[in-house]
């Protein structure tokens, strides 16, 4: 069975698209080939780091990337978690199916350390239940 290809497409590419692509690639990894982008790079968040390791899942080796690195790829699917970056996600040769479900920003959260981390265990798992019905009605 051939993968399907995946671009996961956020502003920053800093916590939804990294913890999507993350989460992707380790629940269905057998049945998609993942990568995450944003319509302007900046860098991990240092609690979507924390809060995917307490779910055994490693973001200490990422690094935000910017969609221009994908231009000359086709995708199967763009999925884009924002609203932002729905709005300006590029079109993409081929026939890509293009899905937006936005999910609220953690990073937009202000608060305490305690809330702030909430914040993103919410997004992260929302993230992932999400997902599991993607990888469901797509194979």
């Amino acid at each position: 069975m051939t993968k399907k290809t995946v671009l996961i497409l956020c502003t920053a590419n800093s916590v939804r698209s990294q913890m999507a692509e993350r989460l992707l690639r380790h629940d269905n990894g057998d049945q998609f080939e993942v990568e995450s982008a944003g319509t302007r790079a900046t860098r991990v968040r240092p609690e979507a780091i924390a809060v995917m390791a307490e779910i055994g899942i490693d973001l200490t080796t990422h690094r935000s990337k910017v969609v221009d690195e994908f231009r000359d790829r086709s995708f199967d699917y763009v999925i884009t978690v924002c609203d932002n970056a729905n709005e300006s996600c590029p079109i993409y040769p081929g026939h890509s199916i293009r899905i937006h479900h936005s999910f609220d920003d953690p990073a937009a959260v202000v608060g305490s350390e305690v809330e702030r981390l909430a914040s993103f265990r919410k997004v992260r798992d929302q993230i992932r239940d999400y997902l599991k019905e993607f990888a469901l009605t797509t194979l």
